[in-house]
């Protein structure tokens, strides 16, 4: 629909898509005994439902598109923060985690300034945005580390397939020109990431 340029027809399916991701955690989760944990991830899944119908109202109100872009990267960061506060509390070595989060947070931004032109404003909103999730894969990573299990596997697939389609979003939205296959790439990860974050639920004891 979005290379079509139906655009509303675009937003109405991206939020039937999204409500799936969600409705899969809420259900994943209803039988974990952690409800707080398993609270922190469904709202951080409907943040991001909510941020992946923003992303695209961007083209349907063109006058306020970077506004609008600008709010769904915050409702994505808020998710984020969110799946960081359930994971924070599981890892036992939270230090070497931040740092080797932080570290590849300057080198990823290093390359992405290099390859996309955008306004201060957009590269402040993307030094927060993709040092949350690279925080939050380290984190999953650390986690899994300490504590190898189902859930911990499946979570860590799932963020590093969220993280790896931000990217592609990014260079894709920014670069020098737009190619319909990077959105089919961006859009593929990004779900199954979603859905590999609800699924883990199911293994949280």
């Amino acid at each position: 629909m979005e290379y079509k340029k139906k655009f509303v027809a675009a937003v109405a399916l991206k939020g039937a898509a999204s409500f799936c991701f969600v409705a899969f955690g809420v259900l994943s989760g209803s039988l974990a005994s952690d409800t707080l944990f398993v609270n922190r991830i469904v709202i951080g899944l409907v943040l991001g439902g909510v941020a992946d119908i923003l992303l695209n109202l961007r083209f349907v109100f063109e006058t306020y598109g970077k506004k609008i872009f600008l709010v769904g990267i915050l409702c994505f960061l808020s998710g984020h923060l969110l799946y960081l506060a359930a994971l924070i509390p599981n890892c036992t070595s939270l230090l070497l985690c931040i740092a080797i989060g932080v570290a590849l947070t300057v080198l990823v931004l290093i390359w992405l300034f290099s390859k996309i032109t955008v306004s201060l404003t957009f590269k402040i909103f993307g030094v927060f945005y993709i040092g949350a999730i690279m925080l939050m894969n380290s984190i999953a990573v650390g986690v899994l580390t300490a504590s190898p299990s189902t859930y911990s596997i499946v979570f860590v697939i799932g963020a590093i397939f969220f993280l790896v389609s931000d990217i592609v979003l990014i260079l894709n939205t920014f670069g020098p020109k737009q190619r319909q296959s990077l959105r089919v790439t961006n859009l593929s990860l990004y779900y199954i990431g979603q859905l590999m974050i609800g699924l883990s639920l199911q293994f949280v004891r």
